[in-house]
């Protein structure tokens, strides 16, 4: 008989209102349910965010550096658990150990920072216009923050959004995925065993529309954070209203190779940002954009490569390519292969799944790839690598940019030159020089634009602008009316 997980509402662990269900499966053996967990609905989301509105007033009254030490407590709970939490992570969502391992301690540092941050929520003081008048400004908490987060890294990305929400003094309800519920229990265990006040969390399963819908909705939910895609992102938009919004969503992104790249560094870096968490990440590295003179060279040495990508199980040591993350997207990344072939694309290595025991799919090369292609233009979300050609960097830059998404993007040169002019001309939000489009630091911002995201950042010191607001104060001691409004000169 499978395990029966909860939800955390109001304080407690319990089953959703109508006591219904749905199963949580290995995707590198379908056939093993990890557990079942709440199909919740909107009864429970009313239920978690009046708990969570009612435990502000004293969680948002708590000194910051009390919180912060919290989250420090939260940092050492999951370094001495890391090994544990990484694999139940990679048993619920198929990326290899080293990667979950990554997944864990990138959470552990965000722990390290917020904690740290909550002694240097800075703003700022300036002179006033005015004689004998003080001008500065506060941070204040927004209130109750909606957190709807992917299945793709279930640690990293919830500590992004849910640690700095704590700092700075918001209560949280938490919508996970689906396809990652038992990480999530776990993550909330260990921010209750740190000291958490109970009702500070409040973790509710279930499908998106049935839970996301109601959550973002709530009239009592005051900012929300989203990470998913580009259509869910924009039908968050639509039934938020007015709330405070930060939507990190999809990615198209490109790495230039030049003439004068090392081309071992950059077959290195394609392998690992293409092909890494099977493509599985909004910031893979999905299209390589090459100059003609290495195109024939850089290609038989990635076919070479790309062959010797073992596919399996995460928890086996040799492996380096998980499953994908369940039949529908097994499917998906299967319809772009028929797609690039299609289009015209030559299909170079891989393009095949094994679906016998788990979601399988080799790690897949394709050239002559167009701009306008699809698979050149469209997130795929799977281990599929479209390599283009390009014949002067105004070109390369050009097609770069030539995508609706702006997450990540890199270029491999020897040439200062054309270094700079990537960080210049390339419409993302982040750069990389020489090495691959994914790899983000946790103390710094991280968020793209066009329809990756709506201008916030996560990460770093900017994250802390997004959970907070500024209110302005005035102090005039000069014992008479002072007009900063009326022409004074």
């Amino acid at each position: 008989m499978s395990k029966k997980f909860m939800n955390y509402i109001d304080g407690k662990w319990c089953d959703a209102k109508s006591n219904e269900r749905f199963e949580n499966r290995n995707p590198a053996r379908w056939k093993e349910i990890i557990g079942t967990f709440p199909r919740s609905s909107k009864e429970d989301i009313n239920q978690a965010v009046e708990s969570a509105r009612v435990s502000f007033k004293s969680w948002s009254s708590m000194p910051a550096p009390a919180r912060g030490a919290i989250l420090k407590k939260v940092g050492d709970l999951l370094t001495k658990s890391k090994d544990e939490i990484a694999s139940h992570m990679t048993r619920e969502m198929g990326k290899v150990l080293a990667e979950t391992k990554g997944d864990v301690q990138e959470a552990i540092d965000t722990a390290y920072y917020a904690g740290t941050f909550t002694r240097q929520l800075f703003t700022y003081t300036v002179p006033s216009e005015l004689p004998s008048k003080f001008a500065t400004t506060v941070r204040r908490p927004v209130g109750v923050a909606a957190v709807i987060t992917p299945w793709n890294f279930p640690l990293a990305v919830p500590s992004w959004k849910i640690f700095p929400a704590l700092a700075c003094g918001n209560t949280v309800v938490w919508k996970p995925a689906g396809d990652t519920p038992h990480t999530a229990n776990l993550f909330v265990e260990i921010l209750l065993e740190a000291g958490l006040p109970a009702k500070v969390i409040q973790l509710v399963h279930g499908h998106g529309s049935e839970v996301g819908g109601p959550l973002v909705s709530h009239p009592d939910v005051n900012l929300i954070s989203f990470t998913g895609s580009t259509d869910v992102g924009q039908s968050i938009t639509r039934q938020a209203g007015i709330k405070k919004i930060s939507l990190e969503m999809g990615g198209k992104n490109a790495i230039i190779v030049t003439e004068s790249a090392n081309l071992d560094l950059v077959v290195d870096g394609i392998l690992w940002g293409a092909f890494g968490t099977t493509g599985q990440r909004c910031t893979a590295t999905s299209r390589a954009i090459v100059h003609e003179s290495v195109r024939d060279r850089l290609l038989a040495m990635l076919m070479n490569e790309v062959k010797k990508l073992k596919v399996g199980n995460g928890l086996e040591k040799q492996v380096q390519v998980g499953p994908l993350i369940n039949e529908s997207q097994f499917k998906t990344v299967q319809s772009y292969v028929e797609i690039g072939q299609s289009e015209g694309a030559h299909l170079l290595v891989g393009g095949k799944g094994d679906r016998s025991e788990g979601w399988f799919f080799e790690p897949t090369l394709f050239s002559d790839v167009k701009p306008a292609m699809r698979i050149s233009q469209e997130e795929i979300f799977g281990p599929v690598l479209s390599v283009l050609t390009y014949k002067s960097f105004d070109e390369a830059l050009e097609i770069a940019n030539t995508s609706r998404y702006g997450l990540s993007s890199a270029v491999y040169t020897q040439n200062v030159r054309e270094a700079f002019l990537a960080i210049e001309k390339i419409d993302s939000g982040i750069t990389y020089i020489n090495a691959p489009t994914i790899g983000a630091e946790a103390h710094l911002p991280f968020g793209g634009i066009k329809d990756t995201g709506n201008g916030h950042r996560e990460g770093g010191w900017m994250a802390y602008d997004f959970f907070s607001e500024i209110k302005t104060i005035y102090v005039d001691y000069s014992g008479r009316l002072q007009r900063a409004q009326i022409d004074n000169y």
